[in-house]
């Protein structure tokens, strides 16, 4: 399976450029060969966070109808990194993710709101844990959004429910790089599975995002890697390596969970 991803500088308060941003990169690096597209977490606003009230995308609309012409022109899956979203008169941290048909195939909002960016003043969490779903190829998946990185129960239930492949969206800072790598690294070995990160990238004026986008296989191994700067990665990865995984260290097989606390 043959994935992109993009990470670049999500500028704030500006869907308009950061969704040219993502046409031209779809231009410039999305082929007959790519399989699935991923971008990086609030990518239609970025953290500007005062001024989401104003500026959320309403129920996905706008994200949605963006995304959706893209996967079908280019007939690519695409990971949809998430958007500040309203419903219901409050603003969501929103996942979603779509098919080379144009089909919405998942979506979940953020869970864990992060006190160090004072989101929780701006948004409001989530109350349902990200669920498995098919890429058009039929490989499980699932979809996860930057500080719920730090929960490993929300990977254990879609791991367990077969997803061979996780996608973690994010804008994680600078000064917690090493966080993020070894966190990613961690939820690949403990699930025997591929994970995915796509992060931002630059400054907003109050937080230097880290970048370093990854592929890290079954094993935590790290397959590819990104720096601080804009950039993509083209990467092709062999889904039965996760199979093989599993078998040689069938971690699922072996759950007690009765006598877990």
């Amino acid at each position: 399976m043959n994935i992109e991803i993009f990470q670049f500088k999500v500028e704030p308060a500006n869907v308009a450029l950061n969704e040219e941003t993502i046409e031209k990169w779809f231009s410039n690096y999305v082929t007959s060969e790519t399989d699935v597209v991923v971008l990086p977490e609030m990518w239609n606003n970025g953290y500007a966070l005062p001024q989401l009230k104003e500026l959320s995308d309403t129920q996905l609309s706008r994200s949605y109808e963006f995304i959706s012409k893209l996967a079908i022109q280019y007939q690519v899956d695409v990971i949809a990194g998430s958007v500040s979203n309203a419903m219901k008169e409050k603003v969501y941290n929103t996942a979603f993710a779509v098919s080379k048909k144009g089909h919405l195939i998942s979506s979940y909002d953020k869970i864990h709101l992060v006190p160090m960016l004072n989101e929780p003043d701006f948004l409001n969490p989530g109350n349902a844990v990200p669920e498995p779903f098919h890429l058009s190829n039929g490989i499980k998946a699932t979809q996860i959004i930057c500080y719920d990185l730090r929960f490993p129960e929300l990977l254990r239930y879609p791991a367990r429910k077969d997803a061979e492949i996780a996608f973690y969206v994010a804008q994680w800072p600078q000064v917690r790089l090493n966080h993020w790598l070894a966190l990613l690294k961690a939820r690949a070995i403990e699930n025997d599975m591929y994970i995915i990160g796509c992060n931002g990238c630059g400054e907003d004026g109050q937080t230097k995002y880290a970048g370093h986008s990854v592929v890290i296989n079954p094993n935590g191994e790290v397959v590819a890697e990104l720096g601080n700067k804009p950039d993509h990665i083209t990467c092709d990865i062999e889904i039965s390596e996760v199979a093989k995984q599993r078998e040689a260290i069938p971690v699922f097989k072996n759950l007690r969970p009765h006598l877990y606390k």
